[in-house]
């Protein structure tokens, strides 16, 4: 294969555009610190600005991994702050009530307690939304507002402290050198591309989102389906939960996981995931979630003032996302721009891709009559 074809065959990757505004938030804080990409061992442990950012970036992950699925369905999560609030309560309030914090099966059972209450949270937005047939945007706001008020009825309003060192692990220990944080979030989403890409899964979810009574006609169980993702979902969030709260040892009901719903969210669509439900990228959630955690570190970095980062934010996001429509890059530097580092059509990509099934040569005639397809992205 040529370069130029390589070349091209690269910028027509979906994850072409997040990893280019990824390595370019990373290297815009060198200037302001020269030792950002370096990593020192100290204590036995890797330290530097990239393990940060994959150690606090971690919990994100997990919830924007659990939302892909769920926006792949044509739905949307708002209660995964709740839940995460939630889990990191309940685990936390178990263990203060401990006469031994740092007995192992305590810390055990505290971490199921909290889990299996952010499953329940999974399995009722799941019913409203796949038995009920309540929008989705409406169901989960439910847990939203009223969850956050759940884990601050557990904490009594205040913030639980713990002390317990099996507990720090999740979240705030260290194991092979590395964040332990890293090795639950690489099994989860091992885990997560292993049965949506391994198996039939992934296309089950991809058909639910593209056509959720097409899917049904077809022998696909679509309810089981998005309750599934929605449980999903929350265990992600419960797991996130764990984790924050490990890291700081506290449990807060009314800071922990606020506003992090709408970070997942950004992190899916950066990553290429379309709203509309249908194909979906659990490599480029990661890379969105990463770009999102890059950002906030690069804000504190570059010395934005604290009352309008939430500004910066945003455009930073709006240029990423105008950066990867096709139709945005053609009008702004030309057609043939826009072609050049866009999404292949024709020429063999048929649906896959999002272009259009090539005609059929002329001077031949088509046998049969083309077989309907479904758009899925």
């Amino acid at each position: 294969m040529s370069t130029p074809s390589r070349w091209r065959a690269l910028t027509h990757h979906h994850l072409f555009w997040p990893v280019a505004v990824l390595v370019l938030l990373l290297l815009v804080n060198v200037p302001f610190t020269p030792d950002f990409f370096a990593i020192k061992m100290t204590g036995g442990h890797l330290y530097g600005s990239l393990v940060s950012i994959v150690l606090f970036g971690s919990p994100l992950i997990l919830v924007a991994v659990g939302m892909t699925l769920v926006i792949a369905t044509g739905g949307i999560d708002l209660s995964v702050g709740a839940v995460v609030a939630i889990t990191g309560a309940l685990a936390c309030s178990y263990i203060s009530d401990q006469s031994d914090q740092g007995a192992l099966s305590g810390v055990l059972l505290a971490m199921g307690i909290g889990l299996l209450a952010a499953v329940v949270c999974g399995l009722w937005n799941g019913f409203l939304v796949a038995r009920m047939g309540i929008q989705p945007i409406i169901a989960t706001l439910i847990i939203m507002v009223a969850g956050r008020g759940v884990a601050q009825l557990i904490t009594d309003g205040q913030i639980i402290t713990i002390n317990s060192e099996p507990y720090k692990l999740i979240g705030g220990g260290y194991w092979l050198t590395l964040p332990f944080s890293i090795f639950v979030v690489a099994v989860v989403v091992a885990v997560t591309v292993a049965l949506t890409r391994k198996t039939a899964l992934g296309l089950l979810v991809e058909s639910v989102g593209g056509n959720a009574e097409a899917s049904r006609l077809v022998g696909i169980r679509s309810r089981r389906i998005k309750i599934m993702v929605y449980v999903f979902c929350a265990l992600c969030a419960g797991i996130a939960g764990l984790m924050i709260s490990s890291n700081t040892s506290a449990a807060d009901g009314n800071n922990a996981g606020l506003w992090i719903e709408l970070d997942a969210i950004l992190a899916v669509v950066i990553g290429g995931t379309s709203l509309v439900g249908g194909r979906f990228s659990i490599g480029g959630t990661v890379v969105g979630a990463l770009v999102i955690q890059t950002l906030t570190t690069t804000i504190y970095t570059i010395g934005v003032p604290t009352q309008t980062n939430l500004v910066f934010k945003a455009a930073v996001v709006i240029v990423v996302c105008l950066l990867q429509s096709p139709k945005f890059r053609a009008k702004v530097f030309g057609a043939k721009f826009g072609a050049k580092f866009g999404p292949k059509s024709g020429s063999g990509s048929g649906a896959k891709d999002g272009g259009k099934p090539a005609a059929a040569p002329s001077g031949t005639a088509a046998t049969t009559e083309a077989a309907p397809q479904m758009e899925v992205s």
